[in-house]
């Protein structure tokens, strides 16, 4: 498994431990976990199974993971230093631009996918995940994209210090719009 510095295992609420996670040996059970969260179905989480297998052969990419002490996975988060050639910059970037804030692509930790079983949220595991990932990260801001709506995941990203650089980002087959939301690191923690 892959260390951190300065990030060993830290307890969360119900024993849920953050910490470091081989996400390409526990692909399945992250999609899982995903699949419940975000009302995937079996077609999309094959497809996203591919394209999670391939974000962590990329330069910087890394992962954690929330575990009981089973051993069972109940969240994730995974990123890497943002890069323009990938497709979600490639979509993002137009937006971006419009709205003045091209220049967040660069020195950007991305935050691609966080996400916690239904059971476990709203008790600060997406929280310690999303904080512990990018107080890693050696680049000076991080961004990521969520569905553009007022949800609890983005409330969360907005008492971590992110802010709206772009709305209605239209991503291809996807049925809703999105926000790409930047924040400088390292976030706010409480």
């Amino acid at each position: 498994m892959l260390h951190f510095p300065g990030h060993g295992h830290r307890h969360q609420p119900d024993d849920v431990v953050i910490g470091p996670l081989d996400l390409s040996a526990r692909v399945d059970e992250a999609l899982a976990v995903q699949a419940v969260a975000f009302g995937l179905g079996a077609d999309e989480v094959a497809v996203r199974r591919q394209i999670v297998l391939r974000h962590m052969t990329y330069p910087g990419a890394r992962a954690l993971g929330a575990t009981l002490p089973d051993g069972s996975l109940v969240g994730f988060v995974y990123g890497m230093p943002n890069d323009r050639a990938h497709w979600w910059s490639t979509v993002v970037e137009p937006y971006l631009r419009a709205h003045g804030h091209e220049g967040w692509l660069d020195d950007s930790f991305v935050i691609t996918e966080l996400h916690v079983h239904p059971r476990h949220q709203n008790r600060g595991v997406g929280r310690s995940l999303i904080t512990d990932i990018t107080d890693g990260a050696a680049e000076p801001r991080s961004i990521l994209s969520a569905i553009d709506t007022d949800s609890p995941a983005r409330g969360l990203y907005h008492s971590l210090g992110y802010q709206d650089l772009a709305r209605h980002v239209l991503f291809p087959s996807a049925p809703k719009p999105y926000a790409v939301m930047g924040a400088p690191l390292p976030l706010r923690h409480r």
